[in-house]
């Protein structure tokens, strides 16, 4: 599906939320839910102040955004890019998360990996999963990629079984700056 004001947006629609390119309008919301102590806790460094966040916004993610969706539209290879999607309740249209896809360089070749995050109040409800499945299939249905990685805390509890439920495969354990992780990956051939 695309906009007037972008030619390259992207919409996915899953059982209960939408997935969709970030926009300026969801500024306060995702500087909001970063702050929120179950995010930051597992994420850290997402907890910036609300001028960085509308920097980054502006001049980073959602131009990547528009980067990536114009090489998909053109089959062409996305390569290093990433992709940032909202997560928005079908029901009210709140922006409840995000689910992304970028390569993580501490990670071996092939490095995409996939991370999201969700607001507290709408974990346990089966909507990460679904965010998650849904930017895994529109990755490998629209793009070259042909594997993606995901990495967990040990003690993400909630996480892991997100991981597990989207069919990620364990791989090992993982450090990464001092911290210990589970390491998963999941095929285009085995989804």
């Amino acid at each position: 599906m695309h906009s007037e004001k972008n030619p390259y947006s992207l919409t996915i629609e899953c059982k209960d939320i939408i997935l969709r390119e970030y926009q300026l309008e969801d500024l306060n919301e995702l500087h909001e839910l970063t702050w929120q102590p179950e995010i930051y806790e597992f994420l850290p460094g997402w907890n910036v102040e609300k001028e960085v966040r509308l920097d980054w916004l502006k001049n980073y993610e959602i131009p990547e955004n528009n980067q990536f969706l114009k090489l998909v539209e053109e089959g062409l290879d996305v390569g290093d890019l990433r992709l940032r999607l909202g997560i928005v309740l079908k029901e009210t249209g709140e922006f409840i998360g995000w689910c992304c896809s970028g390569i993580k360089d501490d990670l071996p070749a092939p490095n995409r990996e996939i991370m999201y995050g969700i607001s507290k109040e709408h974990r346990s409800k089966g909507y990460t999963t679904q965010a998650v499945q849904g930017i895994i299939q529109y990755l490998f249905d629209n793009t070259e990629i042909k594997e993606l990685n995901a990495i967990v805390l040990l003690e993400n509890g909630a996480s892991n079984r997100v991981i597990q439920k989207s069919d990620f495969k364990f791989v090992g354990e993982i450090e990464i700056d001092d911290e210990i992780y589970n390491h998963y990956k999941i095929h285009k051939i085995d989804f």
